[in-house]
């Protein structure tokens, strides 16, 4: 399964990417041309936006160039129409200088970058260039979730990186087998997911998977719970009811967070796996069973061992097979993937449209993750509940996200020089910008040119540095 993936991707290949060049200026729509044909994609042009219309509806067009001040319906409608109907296509808008803030409003409703005129050659060829691999990226990724939802029995797994490939062969060879898998992992990396993939794509997918807390507070609920219990068993035993072992018959157990069991429980729990049988709680029966059993836990259960509060013997019983989900950070190439099939999933649910910005993204790649999948995907929900454009950026992301490790701002009893501070603040606002110096400028209250002499400044101590070094 997961060589087909690999080898899936590395089949496909992009088709030529198409440019639509739309601009009543017939020198600008030259140099447009001439600069995109360059770079080995194909173009077509139009000076109006029915022109524009027309070619769209006629043509797969990947890339939309505008004037915002193309005649009849103007750059804006324009913008509108396309991310309405064609919604796949990147559009980026041209504006005349002293015009910036259309540009901006621009951005916020779906626009991918703004060009200011007149504009220089290696500036529209770059922008061109990250355009381009921002649409390859989307598409490896819409394959990828079309790959990935295809696996049968794959319980929501996703990634393609070299350690998630281990995981999903390992689930591969022990879903055709019975015997007891250990799953451990941090919280938030998806312990029950490889569970739910190992049952369903094994042997026993048309029985039960009963998935058990073991982390309950009160021990005598928990094994009422897993062995169930006979009517005045105990104080409030009202009816007899049966177990999760039970209900979990010829399918699979999932206990979760096994290392919280007491331990006086899981000498309990040993002796129905080995006996495979259980005696409900007030009976002096016995009823056989044909369980398997899959454990998870984010805890060092070998050291838990060593330190006594978990079984040796339990321990043993249960790490036939053990598989270590790695966490968000050790796998951070699946950040993109993650993202976009999070963002599928909570705009259809909300009925909304939106992508991820390069600067959001750029931010999701740098945090640490701590809370691993399960935070990024709370991440996710939360840009698109406060989200107010199609396009998610920084902004919408939650303030830890805002700065890099190593560009954190400072804690209320750390003290930095003004000088870092300012080159923070100055970097911070550029990121916010997207790079662009003027938007930065406007962010700081600050002119112009004093951020460009600071930016100097910058540049000069990094490489009078790297000078004496």
């Amino acid at each position: 399964m997961a060589n087909g993936i690999e080898a899936s991707l590395a089949g496909e290949r992009v088709a030529p990417v198409t440019v639509l060049i739309v601009d009543y200026e017939d020198a600008t729509r030259s140099l447009c041309r001439d600069v995109a044909a360059e770079s080995g994609l194909r173009t077509k042009l139009a000076a109006t936006t029915e022109q524009a219309l027309d070619i769209l509806d006629q043509s797969p067009i990947e890339i939309v160039i505008t004037d915002l001040k193309v005649p009849q319906l103007g750059g804006i409608e324009l913008l509108k129409r396309v991310k309405k109907t064609y919604p796949q296509a990147a559009v980026m808008v041209l504006t005349q200088y002293g015009t910036i803030q259309s540009a901006v409003e621009a951005t916020r409703m779906g626009a991918v970058d703004y060009l200011t005129k007149p504009f220089h050659v290696p500036e529209l060829r770059s922008k061109l260039d990250r355009v381009v691999k921002l649409l390859e990226v989307n598409q490896e990724n819409r394959i990828l979730r079309e790959q990935l939802r295809s696996r049968p029995g794959f319980a929501g797994l996703i990634g393609v990186s070299p350690k998630m490939q281990r995981v999903y062969r390992l689930i591969e060879k022990v879903s055709q087998h019975n015997y007891p898998v250990l799953i451990l992992g941090e919280s938030g990396t998806g312990k029950e997911l490889v569970a739910r993939s190992i049952h369903f794509s094994g042997l026993r997918k048309a029985r039960p998977f009963v998935p058990v807390a073991c982390s309950t507070s009160v021990p005598t609920l928990i094994e009422a719970e897993l062995f169930g219990y006979m009517k005045g068993g105990f104080t409030g035993a009202v009816q007899t009811k049966p177990g999760l072992m039970e209900a979990a018959d010829k399918g699979t157990l999932f206990l979760d967070e096994i290392g919280e069991l007491p331990v006086d429980l899981q000498a309990k729990l040993l002796r129905a796996l080995q006996e495979n049988e259980i005696r409900p709680v007030g009976s002096a029966d016995r009823i056989s069973l044909a369980v398997r059993v899959i454990a998870a836990t984010n805890r060092d259960l070998e050291a838990a061992v060593r330190q006594g509060s978990f079984r040796p013997d339990l321990f043993f019983r249960l790490n036939v097979v053990q598989i270590r989900l790695p966490a968000l950070r050790e796998r951070k190439s699946d950040i993109p993937i993650l993202a976009n099939s999070f963002l599928e999933k909570y705009c259809e649910a909300n009925g909304k449209t939106r992508t991820i910005a390069e600067d959001a993204m750029s931010r999701l790649m740098a945090w640490d993750w701590p809370g691993n999948v399960r935070e990024l995907e709370n991440v996710i929900e939360r840009a698109i509940a406060i989200g107010s454009g199609p396009i998610l950026h920084v902004g919408d992301l939650p303030t830890n996200l805002h700065h890099s490790i190593g560009e954190r701002l400072p804690q209320n009893d750390e003290v930095l020089p003004l000088e870092e501070l300012e080159r923070r603040a100055i970097l911070g606002a550029l990121r916010e910008a997207g790079g662009d110096k003027l938007i930065a400028a406007r962010l700081l209250g600050i002119g112009k040119t004093t951020l460009y002499r600071k930016l100097k400044q910058y540049e000069s101590k990094a490489q009078s540095i790297l000078t004496t070094t």
